[in-house]
């Protein structure tokens, strides 16, 4: 007999998996408090050993999320938001001992299959592979609702379910499984009405546990380098004659930062902006920018080949790019494009353009900001104006990224002034690196790009494991050159567990939080 396969698997869930996973969270939630697909990149990415997919001939039907926090985190009153870090995760904690669950839900159509009772038992053997003390969850309390009046208090109609004078179909299929009730969470979901928007904090203790397992539990620092190596290319636009001199330039400084061993190197927003100088006469502005997103296909090669070959991760700056849009038609949007050293690609639109931009050259913002998970550990990437509003910064550290680059284009001082403090801003309040990149010199016959000025950095958190000022390497004011630094993610993951501040542990989830509406891309 021929085998087939398995069509029920239980797998650990990859960033692929957002998409469906998404999906099937608005199919079992509804739009509003559905998971998005950057909230679902965050808990891989984050923790990609603790979350689950239950996949039935090659579908979807199953999600499970889970987290490594110390006991007294998980014991103490919170909410939702809190400890699951506003849905996104949170890597293991260096003091993790206990298994934190925040979510599990099923297919409707495929309930049948006992999908939740394999998610809970996926739960117990990680639980004991990292050799932990237990497994916690908040659970929800649906029948609450309908007996209200007979229990006011949610902690009494607990109580009669565990002496089983009344049956709730969650708790009990929670005790079933071997979790003992541990009190009541008030507010932990507040629009789950059948709960009262409350939970019962759900406690399975493992048998295998060993008093001091000296384990190591792979967060962060086991996955990403200690150190990384970044180079910033402060790019000097000029009179080229052909595209083979543009590409000269460019690959000139690829060579430089790859002889350096840098993991990254990044190029500035609109530098290939210097092709409209091949022109014999000036182009009107719309003209203009068509013939640069022209070359788009070209470049993107050009680049891809370049970072295969030379092997480092490149943030290609930015380039004004035909994007399709509804009814067939097209509109320009400012794209960055990275090219990692594995041959992929991967497109940042610029959300915010500026009035100059629009008013010019008709360029659109685009949507989404997603998180690009590299063999350095997760980034992202915020086109110049975008960096200059915080919560882009704040979506893109809440799905793991720990750099942040910033390809950037400005005529001025006050303009780059702008562009720099709101760059460090975004590094203190994130606890991230922040990689700036802009342009010099001149292009006298291109409208709308004539003069620049740029000081390109590398900016640091405001802390003792960093540089005193903040800025680990910059460069001198409007002249064509490289920086180049060392930034230790080690340092970084250890500031934000227990540093001087620490301002991503420190968010109020009770009065805050950011919330995407449109494309997650």
């Amino acid at each position: 007999m021929d085998q087939t396969k398995a069509k029920l698997i239980i797998r650990e869930a990859v960033v692929a998996d957002a998409p469906a996973i998404a999906r099937l969270s608005v199919k079992v939630y509804g739009k509003a408090d559905s998971f998005t697909r950057a909230e679902l990149r965050g808990q891989v990415i984050n923790f990609p050993e603790g979350q689950f997919v239950a996949e039935y001939e090659g579908k979807v039907v199953g999600h499970c999320a889970t987290m490594i926090v110390p006991a007294d985190l998980a014991f103490k009153p919170h909410t939702w938001e809190e400890i699951s870090n506003g849905g996104y995760g949170r890597p293991p904690a260096e003091d993790g001992d206990v298994l934190y669950g925040f979510e599990v839900c099923v297919d409707p159509d495929y309930r049948r299959l006992r999908i939740g009772q394999r998610l809970y038992r996926k739960r117990k053997e990680l639980c004991q592979n990292f050799e932990l003390k237990g497994i916690a969850f908040a659970g929800r309390m649906p029948g609450y609702y309908r007996r209200k009046r007979t229990y006011p208090n949610p902690a009494d109609y607990l109580q009669a379910v565990k002496e089983k004078k009344i049956r709730d179909q969650v708790i009990n299929f929670q005790m079933n499984q071997g979790y003992e009730p541990h009190g009541i969470l008030r507010d932990y979901i507040p629009n789950d009405k059948e709960s009262g928007g409350c939970a019962v904090l759900m406690y399975w203790t493992n048998p295998l546990a060993p008093r001091d397992t000296g384990k190591l539990i792979p967060g962060l620092k086991e996955r990403v380098p200690s150190s990384v190596r970044v180079a910033t290319v402060q790019f000097m636009m000029r009179k080229i004659e052909t595209i083979d001199h543009f590409e000269e330039q460019v690959e000139y400084w690829v060579d430089v930062a790859a002889d350096y061993e840098s993991d990254f190197v990044v190029f500035p927003e609109l530098f290939t902006l210097a092709l409209l100088s091949i022109e014999e006469r000036k182009l009107e502005p719309a003209k203009a920018i068509d013939k640069i997103a022209d070359y788009t296909d070209r470049f993107v090669e050009f680049m891809q080949r370049m970072a295969v070959s030379y092997n480092i991760n490149i943030i290609g700056g930015s380039h004004p790019t035909h994007a399709k849009v509804e009814d067939g038609k097209t509109e320009i949007r400012n794209i960055a494009y990275t090219f990692l050293r594995d041959g992929s690609v991967h497109e940042s639109e610029k959300l915010h353009p500026t009035p100059s931009e629009r008013r010019w050259w008709g360029i659109k913002g685009g949507y989404g900001a997603n998180v690009i998970q590299t063999d350095c550990g997760p980034i992202g990437v915020m086109i110049c104006y975008d960096s200059e509003f915080p919560e882009l910064a704040r979506h893109l550290v809440n799905q793991g990224a720990l750099l942040l680059f910033v390809p950037f284009c400005t005529d001025e001082r006050r303009g780059y002034l702008r562009v720099r403090y709101c760059c460090q801003a975004r590094a203190v309040e994130n606890q991230c690196y922040v990689v700036t990149s802009g342009v010099v010199g001149n292009l006298p016959n291109v409208e709308n790009m004539d003069v620049h000025y740029a000081e390109s950095a590398i900016l640091t958190p405001s802390d003792f494991p960093f540089s005193r000022d903040g800025v680990a390497a910059d460069t001198a004011p409007n002249t064509e050159t490289i920086a180049i630094a060392d930034l230790s993610l080690d340092s970084l993951l250890t500031a934000r567990q227990s540093g001087a501040v620490q301002n991503l542990k420190d968010r109020r989830f009770d009065l805050y939080r950011v919330e995407w509406t449109q494309a997650q891309g």
